[in-house]
């Protein structure tokens, strides 16, 4: 990290539901938070609790220098809506795979 930029990743004790349009895209009591200087909190779920059925893979990835490559899923009507880091920088390993979405309901 460079000075003054951190990020920490704990299991958040929270249940985590991502709801667009009605349906429940996914829902997870094993959610890790990823808190980065700057950023607000991202919740990233396990894959099992999202319901990547509905999901399109998309051409869209972006370079993050603290966390790696991210690749992007949409929805009908809804571009690039969640994205994941396949192969994390080591700093940030344990959100491999995790998916992350931009509004996330937290109760």
């Amino acid at each position: 990290m460079t000075q003054g930029h951190t990020i920490t990743i704990d299991k958040s004790d929270e249940r985590v539901r991502v709801v667009r349009d009605g349906q429940v895209l996914a829902e997870s009591g094993r959610a890790l938070v990823l808190r980065e200087t700057g950023c607000p909190p991202r919740y990233y779920l396990p894959p099992e609790d999202v319901r990547r059925d509905l999901l399109t893979a998309s051409d869209t990835q972006t370079y993050c220098p603290f966390k790696g490559t991210a690749s992007y899923w949409s929805l009908p009507g809804a571009a690039d809506l969640v994205w994941a880091y396949p192969d994390p920088k080591p700093g940030v390993a344990e959100i491999k795979d995790h998916l992350c979405f931009y509004d996330v309901e937290v109760f």
